[in-house]
């Protein structure tokens, strides 16, 4: 008899898992420079929702009026692509006559960090250019984070120019910070309570970008100011017809976020004069694949509308352009951005991780794939079961605080 004809099954479905559109967000290249009490309770992928991609308007006028055309421009150097937490930058901006070098140096074994800042060269003279000049210390771990600033070079000699504890415990994180602004003795500015400020946030979610998950925070600033806020980051999967991907490539995922946050004065008489009205804010944003990031805002004077595209050549670039409409007037501006950066690898989106098996339950024809493209794909029951080893770093959950 002869050999009988096995039907051979076809490979199976799989669906793209893009990089994310930057790693580490721009907001977040120089968190160790900042108190880790103005990062956590979601603050920070707040920030980097609220600001990232946002030009403000009159970054893109016409010249008529002179000074109207605002630029800044930075050049950074990091150790390590997969370290964005030890680096030297030079920043410079026309509104603001400094060259401001940036440096941060970040031992993980031990979680201690130490960090500068320096103007280079300054028009700014007085108390304001003091302001310039920090250093700092800080340790982190996964449940604690404790760090302080001086500012060496000042003639009030402030001990501490900052100061913050935070510590997390499952989900729930809790804060406060020391923030000298009123009081001439030191004893006095300790007992102050407008110097001090105090935090709890709630989290669900492994914090991976390949895992929903949400943050809410609430916090009393200064003893003056209530702020809530509301984060969600959702992953999503939607069908795709690519004519340039292979049969089996069925769909993308892409990552949606949501926030808003809630400013309320609880006490007029200790807000400080320059202290803003109440006010709420919402902003989302959505990234539909590795080239496109669309973003949206709406505050009670204006709404802003952000579409950012990447190319991923090397080094790769990100061109963005912002719409500003005034409630009041109507009147619609614009601003737009160029970055360059050559910190990442452009291709591994093709790469082992970023392949989801659809179908659990033919996992065992991975096999052909390992054969053409060299590495396992990545299974839908590995994200679920939270299993993050084989992912990019980018793409795996934090383990410290900071």
């Amino acid at each position: 008899m002869g050999n009988a004809l096995v039907k051979k099954e076809p490979p199976p479905p799989v669906v793209l898992v893009p990089p994310l559109f930057d790693y580490p967000p721009l907001s977040a290249r120089t968190r160790m420079l900042e108190s880790s009490y103005n990062l956590l309770f979601g603050k920070l992928a707040l920030r980097c929702l609220f600001e990232d991609y946002f030009e403000e308007a009159n970054r893109f006028t016409d010249g008529r009026v002179e000074g109207d055309f605002v630029g800044n421009a930075e050049f950074r150097w990091q150790s390590d692509v997969d370290d964005p937490h030890t680096f030297v930058d030079l920043s410079v901006s026309t509104s603001n006559p400094v060259l401001l070098m940036r440096s941060s140096a970040y031992y993980p074994k031990y979680g201690i960090g130490a960090f500068a800042v320096y103007p280079l060269i300054s028009k700014i003279t007085g108390k304001s250019s003091e302001e310039y000049r920090i250093m700092g210390l800080r340790y982190g771990s996964t449940n604690l984070s404790v760090g302080a600033t001086v500012t060496p070079f000042s003639a009030n000699n402030e001990l501490p120019k900052h100061a913050w504890l935070v510590s997390k415990m499952g989900s729930l994180t809790v804060g406060v910070q020391y923030e000298p602004l009123h009081g001439s003795k030191d004893l006095a500015k300790y007992t102050d309570p407008r110097n001090w400020s105090c935090a709890a946030g709630y989290g669900v979610g492994s914090q991976s970008p390949l895992t929903p998950s949400f943050n809410i925070g609430i916090e009393l600033a200064r003893s003056s100011q209530f702020i809530a806020s509301f984060y969600q980051h959702v992953v999503v999967q939607r069908r795709v017809q690519n004519p340039f991907e292979e049969n089996q490539v069925v769909g993308i995922t892409n990552y949606i976020d949501f926030g808003f946050e809630l400013q309320s004065r609880v006490d007029d008489s200790k807000t400080p004069p320059n202290a803003p009205d109440s006010l709420l804010q919402v902003a989302a944003s959505w990234q539909a694949n590795k080239n496109f990031l669309l973003k949206g805002k709406v505050g009670a004077h204006s709404s802003t509308l952000s579409l950012a595209f990447k190319s991923w050549w090397k080094p790769s670039f990100a061109f963005n352009i912002s719409a500003t409409t005034n409630h009041r007037t109507g009147n619609v501006q614009c601003g737009f951005g160029l970055r360059v950066d050559n910190l990442r690898e452009a291709s591994y989106q093709r790469a082992d991780p970023n392949f989801v098996m659809l179908t659990p339950n033919k996992e065992h024809l991975a096999e052909g794939i390992v054969w053409k493209m060299g590495k396992r794909p990545m299974y839908q029951a590995d994200v679920d079961a939270e299993n993050f080893s084989e992912l990019p770093k980018e793409l795996r959950p934090s383990q410290k605080i900071l």
